[in-house]
């Protein structure tokens, strides 16, 4: 009799099953019906059927042959992929090796060095531009790879500080101890036992902070100055101006920008679910 109940309790109403698979079926096409958009705009190759949707028009890949061939998409896509690798490096290791200090040790400033991380999560990017630019002015980084991935980096690294100290907190103590027992440095505890065990909450950052950096429209606007060393949001906003609208370049260019995305995520994607959850409740 109690296993009948229990049955009945897991089993869902064929209303509530209805509405819950319409519910899913709704989220999915608002989901894709921006991407899907900008895909079939992005084929269209007859200019004056941008802006009315209901015309097809003849389609083809003539605007992707155009933005690839005929502008610095190219140089912008290599741009973006720099600056948004080498922020994915430095901003990772940076923040794990935070994380695990902040986890494991107990050193002064601790409690500071984590509110810090916190507190410039709650500003806007607008506010820390002019601190930043004179920062990097001063250190001759302007129009520099370096400089807009220090930039990139102080959103990158609070974030992740936060999100590995909390997965790291969720691995035994015991297995630094047996690290200290058979002779390895910190460091070495650090690299060679917990960092293979972090790789969920590890796969998470690098995630967050590659799409970070390969989307950053705010710092590349101001700081690279250079044709260039455009980046592929500011290149690609030369695109659509107040005298022009390159609508098919605009949105072949976007479809392109997708790639790089998408490959990060799947090679994470296994990691993501495990790196998410883990880190937000001590066991």
């Amino acid at each position: 009799m109690t296993r009948q109940a229990r049955n009945g309790r897991g089993q869902r109403s064929p209303l509530s099953s209805t509405a819950l698979h319409t519910t899913l079926v709704l989220a999915s096409v608002v989901a894709v019906f921006p991407v899907a958009w900008v895909t079939l705009t992005s084929l269209k190759t007859d200019r004056n059927t941008w802006t009315q949707p209901g015309e097809l028009g003849s389609l083809g890949f003539d605007n992707y042959t155009q933005v690839l061939g005929e502008t610095e998409f190219l140089t912008w896509f290599a741009n973006s992929l720099i600056v948004a690798g080498a922020t994915t490096v430095f901003a990772v290791l940076i923040a794990a090796t935070a994380g695990y200090a902040a986890s494991r040790m107990r050193f002064p400033g601790k409690r500071p060095l984590m509110w810090s991380f916190l507190i410039t999560q709650m500003f806007p990017a607008a506010v820390l531009i002019v601190p930043l630019y004179n920062v990097l002015s001063d250190l001759g980084l302007l129009d520099s790879y370096g400089g807009l991935v220090l930039a990139c980096s102080t959103v990158a690294v609070p974030y992740c500080a936060w999100m590995l100290k909390g997965y790291f907190d969720t691995i035994p103590i015991s297995i630094d101890e047996a690290g200290r027992v058979d002779g390895l440095t910190p460091f070495g505890t650090f690299w060679r036992l917990i960092v293979p065990l972090a790789k969920p909450g590890i796969a998470v950052t690098v995630f967050y902070s590659f799409i970070t950096a390969w989307g950053e429209v705010a710092f590349a606007g101001v700081f690279m100055q250079s044709q260039g060393n455009y980046t592929l949001p500011v290149g690609m906003a030369t695109f659509v101006s107040d005298f022009k609208a390159e609508w098919g370049l605009l949105t072949a260019g976007s479809v392109l920008v997708m790639v790089p995305s998408a490959v990060v995520f799947f090679l994470v994607q296994r990691h993501l679910v495990a790196g998410l959850t883990a880190g937000g409740v001590k066991s």
